[in-house]
């Protein structure tokens, strides 16, 4: 008899379990998470090691805007996430230094730029970025405690 109980309270916690986890994949997934920032591309707005909340219905919704701080997949290395901010939006023109000339951002692309420009692999190395790239937009910052800041200008 009591072993019985033990099995039906097993079985009650593991289904508790497994709803959270399903939860929380599907939170972390399709709503929003953490994303930890390395090297020095974005300083001095973010640091290596600063912890960021993103979330993901922006990109979805292609609700993007100039200045957004995103995180995307690399175009010239699949396996890496990247952080930057985005410079220009599909019909902007922008100048590249070289060779010097000036470029339109095609449909479905943006363009992506480190805020530490002289040294950050980017748009100006790879070209405009697909949209389809982009992961999640910053909202803010809650890692070091001390620079929690929103990251959002709106």
């Amino acid at each position: 008899m009591a072993f019985m109980k033990f099995i039906a309270k097993s079985c009650e916690v593991a289904g508790y379990v497994i709803q959270t986890v399903c939860v929380a994949h599907c939170t972390f997934n399709h709503v929003g998470d953490f994303v930890v920032c390395s090297g020095p591309s974005m300083e001095p707005t973010l640091e290596s090691n600063n912890i960021l909340f993103t979330e993901h219905i922006t990109p979805r919704f292609q609700r993007l805007r100039r200045g957004d701080i995103v995180i995307a997949k690399s175009p010239s290395n699949p396996k890496q996430n990247i952080c930057k901010r985005i410079k220009a939006l599909p019909g902007d023109r922008v100048r590249v230094q070289f060779p010097k000339r000036s470029q339109i951002v095609p449909r479905g692309h943006v363009w992506l730029e480190g805020d530490n420009s002289s040294n950050s692999a980017d748009s100006r190395l790879y070209g405009p970025v697909p949209e389809g790239l982009i992961k999640s937009r910053v909202v803010c910052r809650v890692w070091p405690l001390d620079k929690i800041s929103s990251l959002t200008q709106y």
